[in-house]
């Protein structure tokens, strides 16, 4: 049986790896060994990160709508039970820009929450 080579394959798959680590410092982003073990760091990071910056967006809006409502007196639980039970259905993110942006829009939204 003839002897088979991958070194194409082989080659493709190395040159595609140090595609991925290209910018890393030093020897990870020239040799092999050192780009793999860094590349799949880079990408299990990357990935739980991709999840991670959800939870601090949807942190970061609460804190806004938080300040915004008790400068009108409210609290952030108060007012998020007043929309849902007026069915005002606004998403947290916009909840949060109008906040910072259009405090007299917002104002009046709260006011509408409270009636």
């Amino acid at each position: 049986m003839a002897r088979v080579s991958s070194s194409v394959a082989a080659k493709k798959r190395k040159k595609r790896l140090l595609k991925l680590a290209k910018g890393f410092r030093g020897e990870r982003s020239k040799r092999f060994r050192r780009a793999k073990e860094t590349v799949n760091r880079a990408l299990r990071y990357s990935y739980r990160d991709r999840k991670a910056r959800k939870r601090a967006f949807r942190s970061l809006w609460i804190t806004r709508i938080s300040a915004a409502t008790r400068q009108h007196d409210m609290r952030y639980n108060d007012f998020i039970a007043a929309l849902k039970k007026k069915q005002i259905l606004l998403s947290r993110d916009i909840l949060a820009d109008i906040a910072a942006q259009y405090p007299q829009v917002f104002a009046k939204i709260v006011e509408a929450a409270k009636n």
